[in-house]
């Protein structure tokens, strides 16, 4: 059963949308892994328009960081996004480019080993403006890896634009 699916895009381009149908369409009980943090006010009300937008066949479990202390054998995930969970690894990292890298790294190939399937939706945000200083370069860097890490250990991968999928691998 095992199958990592794979859907990058930018902001609001409707990966989320696309990642749920997959979902629901693959299982009658799927599974929302969400990796956001509670940082502030907006972020509540983001994590409140993602729940609504689920019915209630689903099952949310709420991690942050460690992933792969899971175990999801057997089902169909959704996890959403890679994105909220580098920006965990990287802040409780220190902004330390390399050390959060080969955490993010060691945390995805943990994950991978399980029997399931699994959804994955994260952020291009390298093709916009240069960030203004280093620490935003460093996690775009940062993101930019983990993408081609994930992209290749992807049986499918799925990049969003205007809310049309576009199957890449």
């Amino acid at each position: 059963m095992r199958e990592i699916i794979f859907i990058t895009g930018g902001q609001r381009s409707g990966k989320s949308r696309f990642a749920q149908e997959l979902a629901e369409y693959s299982s009658a009980n799927p599974l929302y892994l969400a990796t956001a943090r509670r940082w502030d006010d907006d972020f509540e009300q983001r994590i409140r328009r993602h729940q609504t937008d689920r019915g209630e066949q689903w099952e949310t479990i709420e991690e942050e960081k460690r992933l792969s202390s899971l175990s999801l054998d057997g089902r169909t995930v959704l996890l959403d996004c890679i994105t909220l969970w580098l920006t965990n690894i990287f802040h409780d990292n220190g902004y330390k480019l390399e050390i959060a890298l080969e955490e993010a790294k060691r945390e995805w190939n943990a994950l991978i080993q399980q029997d399931f399937r699994l959804i994955v939706v994260s952020n291009e945000i390298g093709m916009g403006l240069h960030a203004p200083d280093e620490s935003s370069r460093h996690f775009t860097d940062l993101q930019g890896w983990i993408n081609q890490h994930i992209a290749a250990s992807a049986d499918k991968v799925y990049l969003m634009i205007s809310g049309i999928p576009l199957q890449i691998k």
